[in-house]
C-alpha cells in the first residue's frame, strides 16, 4: 500500500529526472526494510493513506525520504503535515536538525521544502554524474 503511493506519487512529479528516481522501484519488501532502519508515517483521510513519509538517523540528524502524497489528493497540506510528524520524531529522538535531498529539476519540491524552514546545505552528484543533480537540505531544529 506505502509503495503503491510512493510509486503513484513519484511518477507525477511534474518533469522527468536524470537519472529517473529510485523511489519508482519501491516494493513492500524495500518499504518494510527501511521502515525496520529508521521508521515512518502515514496520513490518512476517510481510512485511505493519502500521504506517508519516511525516516532514518544520518549524519546526527533525521534524515526523511519519500514524502509523498496522492496526486488527487495535493496542494490540501498534506506535504507540510508529513514534513511536521518527521520533525515530532526528530525531536523525540533528540535530534537538532533534520535533512533531505531535492532533485535540482524538481523546482517545486524546493520551493515547498523551502517554505517549511529547510535550506540549501550542499549539491550533491548521483553516481555517475559529474555535475550536480540534487541538493541535501537541512532544517534546525530550535
Amino acid at each position: 500500500m506505502i509503495a503503491d503511493l510512493v510509486r503513484r506519487a513519484f511518477a507525477a512529479q511534474p518533469r522527468p529526472t536524470n537519472p529517473p528516481s529510485s523511489a519508482l522501484k519501491e516494493t513492500a519488501a524495500t518499504i518494510i526494510a527501511h521502515l525496520a532502519r529508521g521508521g515512518g508515517a502515514v496520513l490518512e483521510r476517510d481510512r485511505v493513506v493519502v500521504g506517508a513519509v519516511l525516516w532514518e538517523e544520518e549524519d546526527s540528524a533525521l534524515y526523511i525520504s519519500r514524502v509523498s502524497v496522492d496526486p488527487a489528493y495535493r496542494r490540501q497540506g498534506i506535504a507540510r503535515a508529513l514534513v511536521d510528524e518527521a520533525e515530532r520524531e526528530a525531536r523525540r529522538r533528540g535530534f537538532s536538525r533534520m535533512t533531505l535531498g531535492v532533485r535540482l529539476e524538481l523546482v517545486e519540491n524546493h520551493q515547498l521544502f523551502r517554505s517549511c524552514g529547510f535550506v540549501d546545505a550542499e549539491l550533491r552528484s548521483h553516481e555517475g554524474f559529474s555535475r550536480p543533480t540534487w541538493v541535501l537540505m537541512e532544517r534546525r531544529l530550535t
